[in-house]
């Protein structure tokens, strides 16, 4: 198996190369950032989202690529100036340099901001319809759409990650259900490359937490059994989490939603 990391020296890239380090024929690293040296097993490649031919060159002789690159949060100002680059041209990007390159699997990076504005207690099937609650959520519903196109019309093996709030524990009432820890997301992208061959799908990375939005039972064809919880931490959180803001908590997406949300909550229908 060779596998191309792209996004490697980001937060959860830089966790998938770690927890995934020397377990692949090739790990190859690629980032527009500066990267630390390639260890054992790993090569090293600066690429540009938007550099279609350096994008496929990195690609040669890959079997799945690993989508952690781009723009990894709505920014505070000028969003979608912000987001159109490498959420949008560079996931097209993505998708035509793996066609190109003969690749075989594609994970991508989305995110449950992909449908935020889904109502806590919507089930998880209907959430799979998008719902998006900032601009950097639209761009993942773009990237979970050209990554059906790429699967139906071009055979590519494409699993869309509709990534919780990653990061070492839960830090407010919200990512008690939506949190994803590092060692359960490493292990999800490892399911995902390792995975018998299917065509498109869509699954949450989040880890076993008690009061989970959603039912993840889509998963389990990944073999992907998380083993975190977020309750561990459920009553530091709720002893420091003040009230959520009124447009927050009603949906999913927490204040991504909130985020210049204009009028009443209640008139965003369930």
């Amino acid at each position: 198996m060779r596998v191309l990391l792209l996004g490697a020296a980001g937060g959860i890239g830089s966790a998938i190369r770690s927890g995934l380090a020397g377990r692949y024929a090739l790990m190859r690293l690629a980032d527009i950032a500066l990267l630390s040296p390639a260890g054992e097993g790993e090569e090293t490649v600066k690429v540009d989202l938007l550099d279609l031919p350096g994008l496929t060159d990195a690609m040669a002789g890959i079997d799945c690529v690993v989508h952690m690159a781009g723009v990894p949060v709505e920014p505070e100002t000028n969003a979608w100036e912000k987001v159109l680059p490498a959420n949008i041209v560079g996931v097209h990007n993505l998708f035509e340099a793996a066609r190109i390159a003969g690749v075989k699997r594609v994970l991508f990076a989305s995110s449950h901001h992909a449908a935020g504005f889904h109502h806590r207690d919507t089930p998880t099937s209907e959430t799979l319809i998008p719902r998006p609650d900032s601009y950097y959520g639209v761009s993942k519903v773009f990237g979970e759409a050209m990554g059906r196109m790429y699967a139906d019309k071009f055979g590519l093996q494409v699993l869309s990650l509709r990534i919780g709030a990653y990061r070492e524990r839960p830090s407010d009432l919200r990512q008690l259900a939506v949190w994803v820890s590092p060692r359960d997301m490493v292990e999800l992208v490892r399911c995902g490359i390792e995975a018998p061959d299917f065509g498109y799908a869509t699954v949450y990375g989040v880890s076993a937490n008690t009061r989970n939005f959603w039912d993840n039972s889509a998963a389990a064809f990944l073999g992907y059994e998380p083993r975190d919880n977020a309750e561990d931490w459920a009553g530091e959180v709720m002893a420091s989490s003040p009230p959520e803001d009124p447009a927050a908590a009603p949906f999913q997406g927490g204040w991504y939603c909130a985020k210049d949300f204009v009028g009443e909550p209640g008139r965003v229908a369930p």
